[in-house]
């Protein structure tokens, strides 16, 4: 394989504990690209504010990711970065933050997600304008569309390219869109734009159907699954929640409800995560635990890496493509 300077330090160094299982879990997933299977990658946490994209982006146009699944937070936290980073705030010292500091932040429109603020104006207000033709254009032609399908329209469309204010080849949706690559977008409601769209639902603009469902997105995964799983298809997931729970439920959706007895589980599984099992939290589950809802079967290659996916995910990256 490739190897570049990350990828030598990273094999010799990374020899015991989550550091073994970063490398162990890094060689199988190219182990699964080389022999020709699909790979979802699932973002949970707030990785697109933590600029994953640097990092993504170039697996996506390397072809080394072939579906995401993730928050509505994390689709449009990638945008408001890429068009109002310089107008950022990072707070290295906000663990020390008095509740009157961070009303502070509050009433200047800063809204912060651990060490960075958001700016309201400059990334949500400037989204929301350019969302709203979108959702007035499908209103007023009776169109429907899921929530990403938006997003990609106002990047293809290029009127954002007039406020990006990072490099666009480090927006990991800019290179979803540009290779119209599927995205699943659970629970898009509980997400900025998800309440900007409500509102304006409230108010009478829009009709609530113009936005396709969670169903919807089931139905689009399920199709998806069944066309690309001749040689397998992986699953990376990053932190928990439902951008980790909700697809990969199609697979016993498929075998248990449809009753396709002829559909491949999945065919690897790497989880990097902080959860606690014994809490009875899924998203700490162990990967064994998901053969018992027939998710994996006992020889699919497992892992899972218990530590902060804003150091872990950057490196894997980096290993499976040879950096």
């Amino acid at each position: 394989m490739d190897k570049g300077i990350i990828s030598e330090f990273i094999e010799e160094h990374f020899r015991h504990f989550n550091a073994a299982s970063l490398l162990d879990a890094s060689r199988a997933y190219r182990e699964q690209i080389d022999k020709g299977a699909r790979m979802m990658i699932t973002l949970a946490g707030a990785m697109s504010t933590a600029e994953l994209g640097k990092s993504l982006a170039e697996m996506i146009r390397q072809d080394k990711v072939h579906i995401i699944t993730c928050t509505g937070a994390n689709l449009e936290e990638d945008v408001f970065n890429l068009v109002a980073h310089t107008h950022y705030k990072r707070i290295p010292g906000y663990r020390s933050l008095s509740a009157r500091e961070e009303a502070e932040l509050l009433e200047n429109h800063f809204n912060r997600v651990t060490d960075t603020c958001i700016p309201e104006e400059e990334a949500m207000r400037r989204i929301e304008k350019f969302l709203m033709k979108a959702w007035e254009k499908a209103n007023n032609s009776g169109k429907r569309y899921f929530p990403h399908e938006y997003f990609f329209s106002i990047l293809k469309g290029g009127d954002l390219r007039d406020y990006y204010e990072i490099d666009p080849s480090d927006s990991w949706l800019l290179a979803a869109a540009e290779k119209n690559l599927p995205i699943i977008v659970p629970g898009w409601e509980d997400s900025t734009c998800g309440n900007f769209f409500a509102s304006h639902c409230i108010r009478g603009l829009y009709n609530t159907s113009i936005v396709r469902s969670g169903i919807e997105y089931m139905m689009m995964l399920a199709g998806w699954y069944r066309d690309n799983s001749a040689d397998g298809i992986g699953f990376f997931q990053i932190g928990g929640g439902i951008a980790g729970d909700f697809p990969i439920c199609v697979v016993p959706m498929l075998h248990q409800d449809l009753r396709l007895d002829d559909i491949p589980v999945w065919s690897y599984f790497c989880q990097i995560s902080d959860s606690t099992t014994s809490y009875g939290s899924y998203s700490g589950a162990v990967p064994n635990e998901k053969i018992t809802w027939g998710k994996l079967a006992p020889e699919t290659p497992k892992f899972i890496i218990e530590s902060d996916a804003t150091i872990v995910a950057p490196l894997m990256f980096a290993y499976i493509m040879g950096w």
